[in-house]
């Protein structure tokens, strides 16, 4: 019988993770099931860092960024003796089952967990879109608009002073946030995993704007693809356009999440609980088609990547 769960954040934080603690916690409260959450992700589940949750604990904080709860990495996590360590703190407190919020990492922990015997379900809170097997993870839609926003701003100063600017977003080797913001904000060239990186072919494609009238450029890149400060210096040297880098950097994590990220983290944090309380463990929740469904964690993270063709078909025809 299911009397108790746990509940933490690990991994780098995303806008909508309170909201998906929130979810876990109410409908769990609602099932008669205690809620303890959990401090600072599996380095607090080792530490036994656990705050005794009620329904009034979780007012307020859907519409705030970050996570109650804190969060810290833990690479430790991989050994066996770490992930004992941390059956036996979950034992001790008569913690039956598990929610992580997270990325990749937090994927793994959580289906070592249930390896070992404790159910766990893992919902996907990263800003990046970079699990696979869901259209959208938890914060990737507030990150975008915040990208948007600043973007647009640049785009007002840049065309006053004809420069082209070489605008760094996160992405941690997955290009959606590029592409997305790369279209919503009509973008002149795209650099991500995906594309690749050209320097003659990006340099060479700004002198040809230039030469028919452009009087300002916006280049998105993904981080880790290429360096934006010495791409925006050669832009200044070989072409018209006084070229300017800047990087958002963690701007993109913070903020109030958006309607849709609170909406899809109350979503998966119900299907949760509902799949806990059926005694399924193992499984990661997505959503697919505007559908919430789970599926195997271990089948998750083996998933290869899949390339956004029709987004970056879009970008080309709009260029």
């Amino acid at each position: 019988m299911l009397r108790k769960i746990g509940v933490l954040t690990s991994g780098g934080d995303s806008p909508g993770m309170n909201a998906a603690i929130r979810a876990v916690t109410r409908t769990a409260i609602s099932n008669g099931i205690e809620v303890v959450g959990i401090r600072d992700g599996y380095k607090g589940l080792i530490e036994g860092s656990f705050i005794p949750f009620e329904k009034r604990s979780v007012s307020e904080i859907m519409s705030r960024g970050g996570t109650i709860l804190g969060s810290a990495r833990l690479p430790e996590f991989k050994e066996e003796a770490v992930v004992n360590k941390a059956v036996d703190k979950l034992k001790e407190n008569g913690i039956d089952a598990l929610v992580v919020i997270g990325g990749d990492g937090t994927y793994r922990g959580a289906d070592s967990l249930t390896k070992h015997g404790v159910n766990c379900i893992a919902l996907p809170g990263t800003i990046d879109n970079d699990i696979q097997g869901t259209d959208y993870t938890i914060g990737f839609d507030t990150a975008l608009n915040t990208i948007v926003d600043c973007v647009d701003k640049l785009k007002d100063t840049s065309s006053s002073h004809h420069r082209c600017s070489v605008v760094e977003v996160m992405g941690n080797r997955c290009g959606d946030l590029a592409i997305y913001s790369g279209i919503s904000c009509g973008a002149e060239i795209l650099i991500t995993p995906e594309t690749g990186y050209d320097e003659e072919a990006v340099l060479e494609k700004l002198k040809y704007l230039e030469n028919q009238g452009k009087n300002h450029a916006i280049v998105i890149v993904s981080e880790k693809v290429c360096d934006v400060n010495d791409l925006a210096s050669k832009v200044s040297k070989v072409t018209g356009f006084a070229g300017r880098a800047t990087i958002l950097g963690h701007i993109q994590r913070g903020g109030s999440p958006t309607p849709n990220d609170r909406v899809l983290a109350s979503r998966m944090g119900c299907k949760a609980v509902d799949l806990l309380i059926q005694g399924i463990g193992g499984q990661c929740v997505a959503i697919r088609n505007n559908e919430i469904i789970s599926m195997s964690i271990e089948e998750c993270v083996n998933m290869s990547r899949k390339s956004k063709k029709e987004f970056y078909r879009l970008f080309d025809k709009l260029v």
